[in-house]
C-alpha cells in the first residue's frame, strides 16, 4: 500500500505519498483553511480525496501538525492552527474517510522520518531536534516514537536552561510558555536572534550573526560562543537522561555549518563521561522530514501492533 503523508502547518498543507521504500510518487501543497474548523476540514477532505483519484490506489494516511492530541480528550491541544484545538480530529477524520488515520505532532515526525530512512538511520536511538522558529524535539527508538502519558516526549526546549546564570546568560528571558529561561528562548532560530538583534540594535538574521563570528567579529563572537555553550549543556542534558546514538538537528539554524564542528565539543564538556560517542548529524531530508514522517506513522505502528 502507498502512504499518504500531510503536514499541516500554519499557512500551508502538504500532500506527500511515498512507496515502501520510501520513494517520491505524488506531492502537492494547498494553503490552511482557518476561518473555521468546518472549513479546515472540507478544505482538508477535499485535498485527500484529489490525491486518491491522482494516485488511484489505495493509501494509508499519516498526519503531522503543530500540536499534539490529548490522550485523555482525544481532542487537539496546544496547535498554532487556532481552529483545531478542542476538536476530535482524529475521530472526525476516521469517520470521515472511512479509514484508520494516524496523527502525531510535527517535531516527531521530523525525528521519525530521520530514524528510519534519514540521517539517524544507524542509530537504534534517535534524538529529531528542531531550532527553528521554536526549539522542538521527538525521540525514536528502534523506529518508534517515545509516547507518553502527556504527549510531550522531546518537548527539551520548554526545560529551563541547565546551569541557567544571569552573569553568563544574561537577563531573565520570559517563554511564550508562561516560564522564565526556557532554552527556546536561547537557542531557537527566533531566540538567537532576538537576543542578539535587541542588544545591539541591528536586524540581522541568524545565518549573518553566524557568518560575522566566523570572519572574526568580536560581537558575533562572543554571541555565537555563548550560543554553542548554550546549546551543549542542553543537550547534554538530554544525552545524560536518554543516551541516543544520533541527535539529528532540523530547522533553520541546522543548516550553518559550523554548528557540526563546534557543538560536539560543547556538549563533551557537560555530558555525565569522559567521551560523549553520540553523533550529532544535520537532518538529510531537510523540510521534508515532516511530511516524511507523517507518511511513516501507520507502518510504525504496523510494526509495533
Amino acid at each position: 500500500m502507498l502512504q499518504l503523508g500531510l503536514d499541516i502547518g500554519g499557512t500551508k498543507i502538504e500532500g506527500l505519498v511515498l512507496d515502501a521504500n520510501g520513494e517520491q510518487v505524488f506531492r502537492k501543497r494547498i494553503p490552511t483553511v482557518k476561518s473555521s474548523y468546518q472549513a479546515f476540514m472540507d478544505n482538508l477532505l477535499t485535498f485527500i480525496a484529489d490525491i486518491r483519484l491522482t494516485v488511484g490506489q489505495p493509501l494509508s494516511i499519516g498526519i503531522g501538525l503543530p500540536g499534539a492530541v490529548d490522550p485523555v480528550t482525544d481532542k487537539i491541544k496546544n496547535c498554532n492552527c487556532l481552529v483545531l484545538n478542542g476538536h476530535d480530529l482524529w475521530s472526525d477524520l476516521i469517520q470521515a474517510l472511512e479509514q484508520d488515520v494516524y496523527i502525531a505532532n510535527d517535531a516527531d515526525c521530523f525525528a521519525l522520518s530521520e530514524a528510519v530512512d534519514g540521517a539517524g538511520a544507524n542509530g537504534n536511538t534517535v534524538f529529531g531536534v528542531i531550532v527553528g522558529t521554536g526549539c522542538g524535539g521527538g525521540m525514536v527508538v528502534n523506529r518508534q516514537l517515545l509516547m507518553g502519558p502527556n504527549a510531550i516526549a522531546g518537548e527539551w526546549g520548554h526545560n529551563t536552561l541547565p546551569g541557567y546564570d544571569i552573569q553568563l546568560d544574561g537577563l531573565s528571558q520570559p517563554c511564550y510558555c508562561g516560564k522564565d529561561n526556557c532554552i527556546e528562548r536561547f537557542i531557537s532560530g527566533t531566540g538567537f536572534t532576538e537576543r542578539f538583534n535587541q542588544r545591539l540594535g541591528s536586524n540581522l538574521t541568524a545565518q549573518e550573526i553566524i557568518a560575522a563570528a566566523e570572519l572574526g567579529d568580536g560581537e558575533a563572537k562572543g554571541y555565537y560562543d555563548h550560543f554553542i555553550d548554550a546549546f551543549g549543556r542542553s543537550l547534554a542534558s538530554v544525552i545524560n537522561v536518554v543516551d541516543p546514538h544520533v541527535i539529528v538537528l532540523g530547522g533553520g539554524l541546522s543548516n550553518a555549518d559550523a554548528i557540526y564542528r563546534d557543538l560536539p565539543k560543547a556538549v563533551e564538556k557537560y555530558v555525565f563521561s569522559k567521551h560523549c560517542n553520540t553523533q550529532i548529524v544535520k537532518a538529510k531530508f531537510g523540510d521534508s522530514s515532516g511530511v516524511r514522517g507523517a507518511a511513516w506513522l501507520p507502518s510504525m505502528h504496523a510494526e509495533a501492533a
